[in-house]
């Protein structure tokens, strides 16, 4: 039985299950990576909407996305992935046709809502899928998952650059909502109730908890919060890069600029988002799959000073087309792991039972750091990113040096804790069961 639970036949085989949620994540990439492209057409279209106003729909898109992924999690345990992915792609094909309707600021907010709807259940589903299929890989599976949320936009940037460059913006928020709904639809159908394997084997490296603590025990934790306010520190530079790099750009005096890569001549703003939307998704498995070998806090600071470092290097270097190429590939690069690492690190603090809801709950710090999005479009007013720059770089090395020297420990101690109570109570339960039967 244990055999049969760990290999699975066809579909409910559990590598093709993963492969399933790794198509879905990158058909809804396109909802959060996609969007620089399309703010300067909104402004060009709408004169009379601000930067800062049309930001604010990628923020509540940002925020609706993961604050509700707890209960998209819930949703998940209750019924299954099925018919939680399912909805997600309707919601989401629907948010990308208002968007090309939208006369008004409400019309686009309203459009973020339904469209943070859909991705996160589309998002927190496929991941925690992942962490329950592999409790033995945890950082490479939800890696591997994520990577489709990182990397799905680099296959899709250049054909909806394209397209807005010769239809229109609406024509590619209509066109390509259509196709992402209805593929991440058919997609769904393949999805089963994730079933733990058995007589797997776990790093020596990597600790984890006997126990399964539901999210309202989680939340009672400190070591919960510690890792919230990491996951929100990283996340906050890496979502500013994201939503700004078409004005950044543009204050850098590159939104003219033809750069030609390996034969191919693009626009620099579309030839640096397909790189580093291939940089974010190879990431996230690569330390996921290092995470599995060396510990997460340790994977975690060596990527979050790799981040600070190149917050910086973009600031100062980013005036050189090449170098602003490479900087905004190394952001992209270093921030992406967050979405594998901390879902992992998350089941091995709290369990695998609660997966869904629980990394759920973490994942809403991605929400938090997002309220930071809009602030960095005031304070760059007039092209001055040496603010924003210099405080994300500062927020990501503290964050950094906190998961070596303050999380580590802590959590070590908080596992091994709980794992001598769940022994404890397990050799009591078995001499009680002695004492019994003699």
């Amino acid at each position: 039985m244990a055999a049969n639970q760990q290999a699975g036949t066809g579909y409910k085989n559990r590598w093709a299950q993963l492969f399933v949620g790794v198509l879905c994540m990158a058909f809804v990439a396109n909802l959060q990576y996609g969007w620089t492209l399309f703010v300067n057409p909104l402004k060009d279209a709408h004169p009379d909407w601000t930067k800062a106003a049309i930001q604010t729909a990628f923020t509540i898109f940002i925020v609706v996305e993961t604050w509700l992924v707890p209960v998209e999690g819930w949703l998940v345990d209750k019924f299954g992935p099925r018919p939680v992915v399912g909805a997600g792609a309707v919601l989401v094909g629907l948010a990308w046709v208002l968007d090309s309707y939208a006369q008004s600021l409400p019309m686009l907010y309203a459009a973020a809502i339904i469209g943070g709807i859909g991705t996160g259940c589309v998002y927190g589903t496929c991941v925690a899928n992942a962490l329950k299929w592999f409790p033995d890989k945890r950082g490479l599976a939800a890696g591997l998952t994520a990577a489709g949320f990182g990397a799905g936009a680099a296959v899709t940037v250049i054909p909806i650059a394209n397209m807005i460059n010769s239809s229109g913006y609406a024509a590619a928020f209509f066109n390509f909502g259509i196709i992402q709904g209805i593929a991440i639809f058919v997609l769904s159908l393949f999805l089963v109730k994730p079933v733990v394997p058995a007589g797997v084997k776990i790093s020596a490296r990597v600790v984890q908890a006997k126990r399964n603590l539901s999210m309202g025990q989680m939340l009672k934790t400190p070591v919960f919060w510690m890792t919230y306010a990491m996951f929100v520190a990283v996340a906050a530079g890496g979502l500013m890069a994201t939503a700004q790099l078409g004005p950044i750009a543009k204050d850098f005096g590159h939104h003219s600029v033809m750069m030609t890569v390996f034969g191919s001549t693009l626009p620099l703003l579309t030839m640096a988002l397909a790189i580093d939307n291939i940089a974010n998704g190879l990431t996230r498995p690569m330390c996921g799959f290092i995470s599995d070998r060396i510990g997460r806090e340790n994977t975690m600071a060596i990527v979050f000073t790799g981040e600070a470092l190149s917050l910086i290097g973009l600031l100062h270097f980013g005036h050189n087309p090449y170098a602003f190429m490479f900087f905004a590939a190394m952001i992209f690069m270093c921030w992406g792991e967050i979405f594998s690492i901390f879902p992992a690190i998350c089941a091995d603090t709290f369990g695998g039972k609660f997966a869904a809801g629980n990394s759920g709950a973490l994942y809403t710090a991605k929400g938090t750091a997002s309220l930071i999005v809009p602030l960095a479009s005031v304070l760059s007013a007039g092209g001055n990113w040496s603010t924003v720059f210099y405080l994300a770089a500062g927020i990501t090395f503290a964050a950094a040096m906190s998961a070596k020297f303050l999380l580590q420990p802590y959590r070590q101690r908080f596992i091994a804790e709980g794992n001598a109570a769940v022994d404890a109570e397990q050799r009591a339960e078995n001499q009680a069961q002695y004492k019994q039967a003699a």
